[in-house]
């Protein structure tokens, strides 16, 4: 009689070792898919605003249907790389030397903030046209953050108004900030005089009545 072949049956063990590596390798997968479909939507909307998604798509070497798979909507896809571009900002921000003068260190947290808001004027158009003003504004506030503790440390000490509350400060320091890159988009002002314009404006604005001189402020 043949001799009846012996078959092996996997142990139990085994195969949900290779079914957890399985699923951290398809995990992994997803993550660097989203990575780089966030990195490449903050890249394709920074030259054009009006980039389409199958556009971005292309950029980050991936699917319509990948991407549609992360991010139902372009409103969801605008908001992670709106988010994304905010975050590596706030690490830019969190590095600043914010002692001394409130004034100087305010102009200085100014200068570095006007750097992110410029590089990523095309971004910031995008999501306007996607996002409710209320959802950007939220979005901003990490970064926001940096600006309200300087404004109260600048109160406290006399440097900067305490008629107006800081929170009526720091969103007129949102609005002009964003109103100078409107007006850069449309042609109305110059970006390398913008950061100039800026301090001047909100310096002058914030100054007490019996304090500093209501002019700009050299960091």
């Amino acid at each position: 009689m043949p001799k009846r072949q012996r078959t092996t049956t996997p142990k139990a063990g085994a195969s949900s070792t290779s079914e957890r590596r399985l699923g951290a390798n398809v995990r992994a997968d997803a993550q660097r898919n989203r990575t780089a479909i966030v990195r490449a939507t903050v890249e394709s909307l920074g030259n054009n605003s009006d980039a389409s998604v199958a556009d971005i798509a292309a950029a980050a070497g991936v699917g319509r249907m990948t991407l549609y798979g992360h991010f139902k909507t372009r409103a969801e896809l605008v908001e992670a790389a709106l988010l994304d571009a905010l975050d590596r900002g706030d690490e830019v921000l969190s590095r600043l030397e914010l002692g001394g003068d409130p004034r100087k260190a305010f102009a200085a947290l100014i200068e570095s903030s006007w750097m992110l808001v410029d590089q990523s004027r095309a971004l910031l158009t995008a999501a306007q046209k996607e996002l409710p003003p209320t959802r950007i504004r939220e979005l901003h506030q990490k970064a926001e953050a940096h600006v309200r503790g300087l404004l109260e440390r600048g109160q406290r000490e006399g440097a900067f108004r305490t008629d107006l509350p800081v929170s009526w400060l720091l969103a007129t320091t949102h609005v002009v900030m964003h109103g100078a890159a409107d007006e850069i988009a449309v042609g109305r002002l110059n970006p390398e005089e913008a950061p100039r314009y800026i301090r001047a404006t909100l310096l002058a604005a914030f100054a007490p009545a019996d304090g500093p001189d209501r002019g700009s402020v050299t960091p």
